[in-house]
Order: structure tokens, then C-alpha cells, then sequence
């Protein structure tokens, strides 16, 4: 119940900030969505066109492989808990700013504290620009980090899937990583950023 009030009460604000100040070409909020006590928490980058007609995150083309790859696990959308880095639509389905990334982040970490995940999997390069600012997707990708009480994991945008198919190997291959991580997490197996900066896929097997 606490979760839930505590949910409810981000997503009035943020209605309340769209109302306000949204980007042009925006017509509503669209906060996170899921299970308010999942252990996955997915984090993308900005809602599309399809998102924002609908006020839902991962709608569209993107949000139908993102479907496809939490199945692949055997969990359903209803499970984890999916949201974006920026809860509005950029103008023109544009990139999102740093300044953009950074107004928003108290709202990701708001939304964090709430879910209080088990792992952040980080989806491409703006979101891990969010939430690990200065590292590089190149080098994380496909690999966790713990930093304090926080584990994320690393992969692409399944958006860059459509627009580079090669990608959408990787991507099912990063993703079958993730109940390993889960394991791990649970078993207290991943020594923290401080113990060891990077998880590498050779800790896996």
C-alpha cells in the first residue's frame, strides 16, 4: 500500500509538470509502469510516438521486442517494472538532452527508491548516461556493476535492434544473462564497484 501511494503520488506530479512545462509535441506524461515490487527494473531512454499517444512506456516497435525478450526469461510485462529515463516525448522524437537527462533524474531515482529492485538493466547509452554518468556503453555492455546497493546491467536499446539488425542477437544474448545475475545478486556473489569494478561475462561460467 505504501508503494502504491507513493507511486501514485509521482505520477499526479508528473501530470501536474506536463500540464506545466511539457516539451512541444507532447500531449501527455508517461511514467513507469509494472510491478511495484519487481526484482528487474528496465530503463529506457524517452517515449516515442506511440508512447505517448497511449501514455504507456515500450508501446511501440521497440516495446513489442522488449515484450519478446522479458517472455524469453519466462516472465510476463507485469512482472518487472519499465520506465525511461525522461517521461515526456522530445520534440520530434529527438535524443534526449543532458540537461533533459538531468531535470528527470530525481524522478528515476524517486522511482527507484520506490520499486527498490533486486537490477536496474540499463537499455543503451542515454540511459546509462542517467544513471552511471561518464561510462561508456561500449565498455559495460553485456557485463553488471554493483555501486553501493545498486546492481545494474548493461545492454543496448532494443530500439537499435530495428535500426541495426545484427544487434538483435547481442541483445537476446545479454538477456539470458540476466537470471544469472539474479542469482548472483541473491546469493551476495557480485563483489561491489570498490571490491571490483566491472563483472566481466567470464564471471558467469
Amino acid at each position: 500500500m505504501e508503494k502504491q501511494i507513493a507511486y501514485q503520488k509521482l505520477v499526479e506530479e508528473l501530470r501536474a509538470r506536463h500540464r506545466k512545462e511539457g516539451f512541444a509535441g507532447s500531449s501527455q506524461a508517461v511514467p513507469g509502469e509494472g510491478s511495484l515490487s519487481a526484482k528487474v527494473m528496465f530503463v529506457g531512454e524517452a517515449p516515442g510516438a506511440k508512447e505517448d499517444e497511449l501514455g504507456r512506456p515500450f508501446v511501440g516497435q521497440a516495446g513489442k521486442f522488449l515484450d519478446q525478450l522479458i517472455e524469453s526469461l519466462g516472465w510476463q510485462r507485469r512482472d518487472v517494472y519499465i520506465t525511461n529515463i525522461l517521461k515526456f516525448r522530445p520534440p520530434g522524437n529527438r535524443d534526449p538532452l543532458a540537461e533533459e537527462i538531468e531535470a528527470f533524474r530525481p524522478c528515476l531515482l524517486r522511482e527507484i527508491e520506490i520499486i527498490q529492485p533486486e537490477l536496474i538493466v540499463v537499455l543503451g547509452r542515454h540511459a546509462l548516461q542517467s544513471l552511471l554518468p561518464g561510462e561508456k556503453i561500449s565498455e559495460l555492455r553485456g557485463t553488471a556493476l554493483k555501486k553501493g546497493r545498486l546492481v545494474y546491467f548493461v545492454t543496448y536499446h532494443p530500439a537499435a535492434a530495428l535500426y541495426n539488425p545484427s544487434l538483435k542477437e547481442a541483445i537476446k544474448a545479454d538477456f539470458k544473462k540476466i537470471p544469472i545475475f539474479l542469482e548472483k545478486i541473491e546469493k551476495n556473489e557480485l563483489p561491489s564497484s570498490d571490491e571490483k569494478r566491472e563483472i566481466s561475462q567470464k564471471t558467469l561460467f
